[in-house]
């Protein structure tokens, strides 16, 4: 597959991917055997050593299963895959998620963000920089470095911090008013640290999110960039 030569993301973890998707879709059944390792390597024209790898991945998973003299079987399909869906409206954005915690990792006051990543609004002077980490069921889903305007950190409550998503920190503050908010999503992989927070593979496949808000003075009062887990994301998009 000439297309696993184009990215930047390791092969074995582009093909763990591809594999798990055929379990997610039923195209790989529970309880069924799976291609051979030769097989898989005429298919896909990757080395056998890389397939072992990528299956590797799944079977630490526990979504497969490999039995002396048998071959390999599907053990289960992925977990609660698709529970985190990304949200494209302002509403949503304001949701919390159901049955999430959010762990501050680090928490910094006078900050500057390295970058603002929509051109909307007038950065404030100083800003608080909150890092959190966002779990459900023990699995952590969302790394997120958050910049709240410095002068609105007095009404947020240590309560707030710890259960809001970042949007609605500054929307449900008596006085502010959102104007103008921008929401930017891109496909990346994961570095070491979050590797490490996640649980991921190094450069697994993760979702980039920046948001921007800006309030009725033009002022920037929220910047945020999360990194989502990619095989726990899914976009949905009324067409019509």
């Amino acid at each position: 597959m000439d297309s696993l030569s184009q990215s930047p993301i390791p092969r074995y973890i582009q093909l763990a991917t591809m594999f798990r998707r055929r379990i997610e879709t039923g195209q790989w059944k529970v309880g069924e055997q799976i291609p051979t390792v030769d097989a898989l390597a005429a298919e896909t024209g990757v080395a056998r050593a890389t397939l072992r790898q990528a299956l590797g991945m799944l079977e630490k998973e526990e979504m497969i299963e490999r039995l002396r003299a048998k071959g390999t079987f599907v053990r289960r399909r992925p977990r609660d895959q698709m529970w985190l869906t990304m949200e494209t409206n302002f509403a949503g954005l304001l949701r919390a998620r159901e049955g999430a915690t959010i762990e501050i990792i680090a928490d910094k006051s006078g900050e500057i963000p390295a970058n603002f990543p929509h051109s909307i609004g007038t950065p404030a002077e100083r800003y608080r920089h909150l890092r959190r980490l966002h779990s459900r069921d023990g699995e952590a889903f969302l790394l997120a470095d958050v910049y709240i305007d410095e002068r609105l950190m007095d009404r947020i409550t240590d309560q707030d911090i710890h259960s809001k998503t970042a949007l609605k920190l500054v929307a449900d503050l008596p006085g502010v008013e959102i104007t103008d908010a921008q929401q930017t999503l891109t496909i990346g992989s994961a570095d070491i640290e979050t590797a490490e927070r996640l649980r991921l593979p190094l450069n697994a496949p993760v979702a980039l999110v920046q948001r921007t808000a800006v309030d009725r003075e033009g002022f920037i009062v929220l910047v945020a960039d999360g990194i989502y887990r990619g095989d726990l994301v899914r976009l949905d998009m009324k067409l019509r």
